[in-house]
């Protein structure tokens, strides 16, 4: 086991986000989301969201289960169409869900962290436009006020958006999620619209919540691993990391004029502008890290024992070097707010669920997050994704992350062997 470096205020726990979980697609108001909406052929088995784990019925049950393992935080998302089900409504019943998680995660010791965008746009405003439209900034203004001023009177931590980069270039660009669209040249537009919407919505945080907030946005970050510790090396692969094609497109394209306050170009065509830096530019308290797998140079291979059901490569190097590339980069405290393992999970005759690739999975990773904090690096907490099974957007039901295993027919839950490694680990480290 690992020497023990982290303190008591280490924010150990997992997250979630209601699209994926909640269920109650149409329950107490809730109008419906982009992806309550979204055809049967762009989903694997024809899936779809609207059952999802029914964690909206079903919360209780799950934070119990949380504290069992232990777990000192809870990242969750707000249902935007379940708080706001049309233009200018602002859901009583929706928020009061969302009350109630936040005592009954206080009650448990559980330090809740909110996402206010995690991917389910409602249709209505889908249908004015959503993120293609100037209109959609003060709709979401309007969406973050109601929701800060239910909430920060409880809960300190909120994340504004999760992975921009993602539900940008997979709904408006390759028409690979919701909304399903597919124009590579609206890149310019979406990007300075929903960079103007998050600072928008940290502005909004910072003049209306309660307690003082921790405010950050959770980015899809990437790194490659140097191919040895020399100086040089080392500086290729930071290098790399930002400047090459799938470095610029998914690191510093998003996150250099949110941090920074600095323009970028890719491609010879797109290019963010100078003049939009002061709108886009967010005081962050921190930066949420979003990482599963390092980016592969030609040529590597990678062994099938050392990879995901989904394919993905497992080297927990990786997330040392994106915590360690970032603080050098922004200079901000980090959280990881995701990162896990799909597998193909089944319940044994036992009864149990015995997953032991995922067990090895979070100490290997876990091995980069201790390199870090005691080379001096501020890293905050560590979210494990996903606290139980749930709907894997257009990969539907097949991939489970959870550390708690879902019967989707019956809404069974069953902690993992990983959950109690996990619950472990908190203890020890």
């Amino acid at each position: 086991m690992m020497n023990k470096v982290f303190g008591d205020s280490f924010l150990w726990g997992a997250a979630s986000s209601a699209a994926q979980i909640e269920g109650a697609f149409d329950a107490d108001g809730k109008s419906p989301s982009i992806w309550d909406i979204a055809p049967a052929d762009k989903i694997k088995n024809g899936d779809s969201c609207h059952d999802g784990c029914d964690h909206y019925h079903h919360y209780r049950e799950d934070i119990a289960l949380m504290k069992q393992m232990g777990l000192r935080s809870y990242r969750f998302s707000v249902s935007w169409p379940r708080v706001m089900p049309e233009e200018g409504v602002i859901s009583e019943k929706g928020l009061q869900f969302y009350s109630g998680l936040v005592d009954e995660l206080l009650n448990a010791g559980i330090e809740p962290m909110i996402t206010l965008y995690h991917w389910d746009l409602p249709v209505w405003a889908d249908r004015k436009g959503g993120w293609l439209t100037e209109d959609i900034i003060p709709l979401f203004r309007e969406y973050v006020k109601a929701v800060v001023e239910k909430l920060s009177d409880r809960a300190v931590w909120w994340m504004v958006m999760n992975e921009v980069h993602c539900f940008v270039w997979n709904g408006y660009l390759n028409g690979l999620h919701a909304p399903f669209r597919k124009n590579i040249f609206s890149l310019n537009r979406l990007t300075r619209i929903v960079l103007k919407a998050q600072a928008a919505g940290v502005r909004t945080i910072r003049k209306y919540a309660v307690r003082k907030p921790m405010i950050g946005s959770a980015v899809s970050a990437g790194a490659y691993i140097p191919l040895s510790e020399n100086a040089e090396d080392i500086e290729k692969a930071y290098r790399d990391s930002f400047y090459s094609r799938v470095g610029t497109t998914s690191n510093r394209w998003w996150s250099d004029p949110a941090v920074l306050g600095k323009p970028v170009s890719i491609y010879g065509v797109f290019r963010s502008f100078q003049k939009d830096m002061a709108v886009m530019q967010c005081d962050f308290d921190f930066i949420g890290i979003n990482f599963y797998s390092p980016w592969l140079k030609k040529g590597d291979v990678i062994p099938e024992e050392k990879r995901s059901s989904l394919g993905w490569p497992i080297d927990g190097r990786g997330l040392y070097w994106v915590l360690r590339f970032y603080y050098q980069r922004y200079h901000l405290p980090l959280l990881i707010t995701e990162n896990g393992i799909s597998l193909n999970d089944r319940v044994s005759e036992d009864g149990c669920v015995h997953d032991e690739k995922r067990i090895g999975f979070i100490r290997e990773y876990l091995e980069g997050v201790t390199r870090a904090v005691k080379e001096g690096i501020p890293v905050l907490g560590y979210q494990y994704w996903s606290l139980t099974d749930n709907f894997e957007w257009a990969e539907g039901y097949d991939p489970r992350f959870g550390l708690i295993y879902v019967d989707y027919a019956t809404k069974k839950r069953i902690i993992k062997d990983s959950g109690y490694a996990y619950a472990d680990i908190i203890r020890n480290m």
